[in-house]
């Protein structure tokens, strides 16, 4: 407990998800934070819940002027600035390379890519002032790999830990300690997004997951935002002083190998597989000779 004790963190997309997880677990470690989204009812309810401790901040990410805004509002809230987590954003653009336009793949780094950017160049002088600070950006493991999301989105996510990095290297002699995270299967809205899933199949869709994540991962259970946002306290705190410049996969082991290295059925079935053929060719062998 206490490991943010007497420090202040900007969280973007803080009103639900990942976001709200962390809000709750910063508060519980005894920071205080700057809750900045667009979920404006979402806002208020939060910075009551946390009275003295939260303030919301209505936050577009795609709009310069509020990243720059919410920083400055922390400051004149609590009085300075030691931690800021990159994490607003959504699916973006769903379509494949052969039908992305123009508009919609500018739409898609603006907000998954632009926004980090952003939120780190406003954060440095405050963070400078206090003689440095962590940056945490939430990247995904579709920024990893093919296949894991729409490509607008990998893109975008691959580039921010490229950012991470080349931000921790300018950053580091500023005491600016610069991270990602990138979250694996997590039950989040980004998979239910209100405006194209109506309520009653975005439960549905997210019992599916939550009751299937062990067909998808070696850790059997769903992961959570909860999870997330226990790695961003490490990133957070002094527990990570010298780390910089890395990308965390929290996947639940996705990328520890193929599926049949984890799953004891689909290790059977291989290994059925090749058995059969090592037999039929046995029994081809046999009557040859």
């Amino acid at each position: 407990m206490d490991r943010l004790k007497g420090r202040v963190a900007v969280i973007t997309g803080a009103c639900s998800g990942i976001g709200l997880g962390t809000v709750e677990l910063f508060v519980a470690e005894g920071a205080r934070v700057l809750a900045a989204d667009i979920q404006d009812d979402k806002g208020a309810a939060l910075a009551a819940r946390f009275d003295g401790q939260v303030v919301y901040r209505h936050c577009d990410v795609l709009q310069e002027a509020d990243i720059e805004g919410a920083m400055q509002a922390a400051v004149d809230a609590f009085g300075r600035l030691d931690i800021l987590f990159n994490n607003a954003g959504a699916g973006g653009s769903p379509e494949t390379i052969a039908e992305m336009t123009g508009a919609a793949w500018d739409f898609s780094q603006d907000l998954l890519l632009r926004s980090v950017a952003l939120g780190i160049r406003y954060a440095i002088p405050h963070m400078k002032a206090v003689g440095g600070g962590s940056i945490v950006n939430t990247a995904s493991i579709a920024g990893t790999q093919a296949g894991a999301g729409p490509i607008a989105y990998s893109v975008a996510k691959a580039a921010v830990m490229h950012l991470t990095r080349c931000a921790a290297a300018e950053l580091g002699r500023d005491g600016i300690r610069v991270n990602a995270i990138c979250p694996g299967l997590i039950l989040t809205e980004i998979f239910t997004p209100a405006e194209r899933v109506p309520e009653g199949l975005a439960r549905m869709i997210k019992d599916s997951m939550r009751q299937n994540a062990h067909n998808a991962q070696p850790i059997a259970k769903p992961g959570l935002p909860e999870d997330i946002a226990r790695a961003c306290l490490f990133f957070a705190s002094d527990d990570s002083a010298f780390v910089t410049g890395t990308s965390l996969l929290v996947d639940g082991g996705m990328h520890t190998g193929a599926r049949h290295a984890w799953d004891p059925e689909a290790r059977a079935e291989r290994q059925k597989s090749a058995d059969e053929r090592r037999m039929a060719w046995e029994a081809a062998q046999a009557e040859d000779a």
